[in-house]
């Protein structure tokens, strides 16, 4: 599971009751505690322990930078002060989230000692001229379950964007030919978004593979472990070659400082190490190392983003949309020739010969149904978008490959944004709903969300605590 780190800084307004902020902030950091919530605190800037002076701000500024955190949590523990929380916003330039507890009924004598909910207005005001984008979680108590699901989906977002600024990628020779629509283009995913790409020959992914078989010891430990865990239907010597491809192709990753690959799959591959990258491609991918096909980037980074919405707990699968269902209007193939990670399979994978290729290293095995999050980041002519939304696994005819049929919405409606665009026919899914997180990290990346279905009040009914 990630580890997400808070930058903790309650804050108060000197009008309102002192003595009640302190209450509450002690009562927020203890609940922080109680869920596991690792967080970074001020106790040690001022005797409060609470973040309403100016000249407080650069002190705090410097201990969360030192300590790294991951995102800022201002609960407004009275009123708070909204012009210091919005600059400490905009100088840490990270995901920000307002709270405040709810407040008590006015005392016999109609005195109101905080106004939480009242200073969560100024502060979003003032966030907003200062043009830092934050999440709101809804004006609750403590111990309502909206609070512990808002600072949950609040890890989750800031795990994304923590990602997401993070990103390298190592890109194991150019796009195939034929693969016009897997075009990206690197210096404006440098500009934009401070992606690195990492762009290597095949030679050097083949000197690496023999460096691999000549060392041995991790090569034999992924055969021990691919014998143990998937039916093996092709040759010893072939076997052999998939799992150095997994250990030069991990290798590499380490070497230039990537978290993901995006692989050249075919001819050149085949015609160097005798087999298809697949069942390479499915064991990394089930270490959590994203590897996509066809030198697809914009697939490699919507897989980083996709598990970095599900707390890096559980592994995506990188697909293609191929054929609609023979009987379920809105039922869809999804469908690879085998990168699919061991834990996505409903059965035993087994690693043979591909569907429409001659060599062997491909995996069969088809998927587990239940609920998904369906996703692609792409863009064109400077634009960049998530298209995502959810799906279900259903029933359908067996084919070859690693593979799962889905039932959307309105497979229509979803059809015309893929041939429309940006997008192309290449997506990864994930056996989780992470729609609300990934449409939430969206406004702290500069990428437009993009709902397949016309759930947005939805999404964002959620998100307040709905």
């Amino acid at each position: 599971m990630a580890k997400i780190k808070l930058g903790f800084a309650p804050t108060r307004r000197s009008i309102f009751s002192a003595p009640d902020a302190i209450k509450y902030s002690n009562l927020t950091r203890e609940k922080l505690k109680s869920l596991g919530v690792e967080f970074v605190d001020i106790t040690d800037i001022n005797e409060e322990g609470l973040f309403y002076d100016e000249n407080d701000r650069e002190k705090i500024a410097a201990k969360f930078r030192k300590e790294g955190v991951d995102g800022l949590f201002f609960p407004h523990c009275n009123f708070g002060t909204e012009y210091v929380v919005a600059r400490l916003a905009r100088e840490m330039n990270l995901p920000v989230l307002l709270w405040g507890p709810r407040d008590e009924r006015p005392d016999e004598n109609g005195v109101r000692l905080r106004d939480s909910q009242c200073g969560l207005f100024a502060t979003g005001k003032v966030l907003r001229r200062f043009q830092v984008p934050f999440t709101y979680m809804t004006n609750c108590r403590l111990d309502d379950p909206e609070f512990e699901r808002g600072i949950r989906d609040f890890l989750a977002v800031c795990n994304v964007v923590k990602t997401f600024r993070n990103i390298r990628i190592l890109q194991i020779a150019p796009r195939p030919f034929d693969f016009w629509s897997t075009m990206c283009n690197e210096g404006e995913l440098l500009e934009k978004f401070n992606i690195h790409l990492a762009p290597i020959p095949m030679p050097e992914l083949e000197d690496a593979v023999k460096a691999a078989l000549a060392e041995r010891t991790e090569v034999d430990e992924v055969l021990a472990y691919v014998r143990a865990n998937m039916n093996v239907c092709i040759k010893d010597n072939e076997l052999e070659n998939v799992a150095a491809l997994k250990v030069a192709m991990k290798s590499l990753a380490k070497k230039y400082g990537c978290n993901a690959i995006a692989i050249q799959c075919w001819n050149a591959l085949q015609s160097v190490l005798g087999i298809m990258p697949c069942a390479a491609n499915s064991l990394l991918n089930e270490e959590g190392i994203p590897v996509v096909c066809e030198t697809d980037i914009h697939g490699a980074i919507t897989a980083l983003m996709t598990e970095a919405a599900g707390m890096n707990e559980t592994r995506s699968f990188f697909a293609d949309w191929t054929v609609r269902h023979p009987d379920n209007e809105n039922g869809e193939l999804l469908q690879h020739c085998g990168p699919w990670p061991i834990s996505c399979a409903k059965e035993k994978p087994t690693i043979e010969y591909p569907l429409a290729f001659d060599h062997p290293g491909s995996v069969a095995a088809e998927a587990k149904h239940g609920l998904m999050t369906l996703a692609r980041f792409d863009g064109d002519n400077g634009e960049y978008s998530l298209l995502l939304g959810n799906a279900k696994g259903i029933d359908g005819p067996y084919t070859k490959g690693t593979y799962v049929w889905v039932e959307v919405e309105n497979l229509k409606r979803l059809e015309e944004k893929l041939v429309c665009g940006p997008y192309i026919h290449h997506c990864v899914g994930i056996h989780k709903d992470v729609v609300p997180v990934l449409y939430e990290a969206c406004k702290y990346i500069g990428v437009k969300p993009d709902l397949y279905d016309p759930v947005e009040e939805k999404v964002k009914a959620y998100l307040r605590g709905e």
